[in-house]
């Protein structure tokens, strides 16, 4: 990733607010635009980031390769329509191992729409990340996906902090980049692929918003983690896997 400061230089953070992030949203607008969401997680590789993350443990985490009883279990924070948890699920079924996943977000609205967005064997509650209603190491994994850039650098260290407290084994952070090449892309795919406004409107702010991976290594190292692996979509999207 030796690149990744050539295409951010100059780029400051801005806290722009995001529509999604305000009280009343039109639901048919926060509809589209959650489609929109997924549309950018599969065909632009932000799904299999995730997948890659839970690899990483599967494959190097020997209470979790070793021994292990009951099914693996995740927690997903900021899930949308759950369409990042659904493909953890076809993974571990197409790996022969039984996955529990959790999938939360703070909004009753979102959780409403990802219920009623299909079929599937996810969990689902409503929760705040920064206060996660859950006793410490009750899952194995917590992973979050285009969450933690809608927070503030000290609100941040606080989720990444939480969500360790109640992870066995570690974390999945996967987000957006904040760079030039990211800019243009969302600003391409909010007006060629999609008329839906918050998309326009977010896609531009949550670059705008996001971090580096300098940033988010230093978020982590805050937040008492090391990182143990990291795995990026050139001047769009980065993972990390922390422990």
């Amino acid at each position: 990733m030796h690149s990744w400061p050539l295409i951010s230089r100059g780029f400051a953070r801005r806290a722009t607010t995001e529509i999604i992030d305000l009280p009343g949203v039109d639901a048919a607008e926060l509809n589209g635009n959650l489609y929109d969401l997924r549309r950018v997680n599969r065909l632009f590789g932000g799904a299999a980031l995730t997948v890659w993350g839970l690899r990483w443990f599967v494959q190097n985490v020997h209470t979790i390769t070793s021994g292990h009883v009951h099914p693996l279990s995740l927690l997903d924070i900021g899930c949308g329509l759950g369409d990042i948890p659904r493909s953890l699920l076809d993974w571990s079924a197409t790996r022969g191992f039984a996955l529990d996943v959790f999938a939360t977000d703070i909004s009753p609205q979102i959780i409403g729409m990802a219920q009623a967005s299909g079929p599937s064997a996810l969990h689902y509650a409503v929760a705040d990340g920064m206060r996660l209603p859950l006793q410490t190491q009750s899952v194995d994994v917590a992973a979050c996906s285009l969450t933690l850039h809608h927070f503030a650098p000290a609100e941040a260290v606080e989720l990444l902090h939480d969500m360790r407290r109640v992870a066995r084994c570690g974390l999945i952070v996967n987000d957006i980049v904040r760079s030039w090449p990211g800019l243009a892309g969302a600003w391409l795919f909010g007006h060629v692929f999609s008329q839906n406004r918050l998309t326009r409107h977010d896609g531009l702010a949550s670059v705008q918003r996001a971090y580096t991976p300098a940033e988010l290594r230093a978020l982590a190292v805050q937040a008492g983690l090391r990182v143990a692996a990291m795995r990026g979509i050139a001047g769009y999207r980065v993972a990390m896997v922390l422990v």
